[in-house]
């Protein structure tokens, strides 16, 4: 059996990843305890989830993010790298597909 698991980022949620499949043992989204990966890696998707909402205007979300391009392009490279050692330590019998919209 294969798992398929969507990565991005999403206002509000402590979590980057997200089953196919809505009924899938490792929630909904999903439950970085559940899976089968380091604790660095769950606490970097972790860190990565919450620097994630100060890329937000809170007061106003509509209006354009906080973020310099700096930042931006920071957390880019590090969600990029956190996505690669997320796959590598999934192993074969997993396919995590990048949808982040960064």
């Amino acid at each position: 059996m294969v798992h398929c698991l969507r990565y991005f980022f999403e206002a509000g949620v402590d979590t980057p990843l997200w089953p196919e499949d809505m009924a899938s043992p490792y929630g909904y989204p999903c439950d970085l305890s559940r899976l089968p990966i380091s604790e660095e890696t769950r606490a970097e998707l972790a860190g990565l989830s919450e620097w994630y909402q100060s890329s937000i205007d809170w007061d106003y979300p509509p209006d354009p993010s906080p973020w310099s391009d700096d930042e931006l392009q920071a957390f880019k490279r590090r969600a990029n790298a956190a996505l690669e050692t997320l796959r590598r330590e999934l192993g074969a019998g997993w396919v995590v597909r990048d949808e982040s919209l960064l």
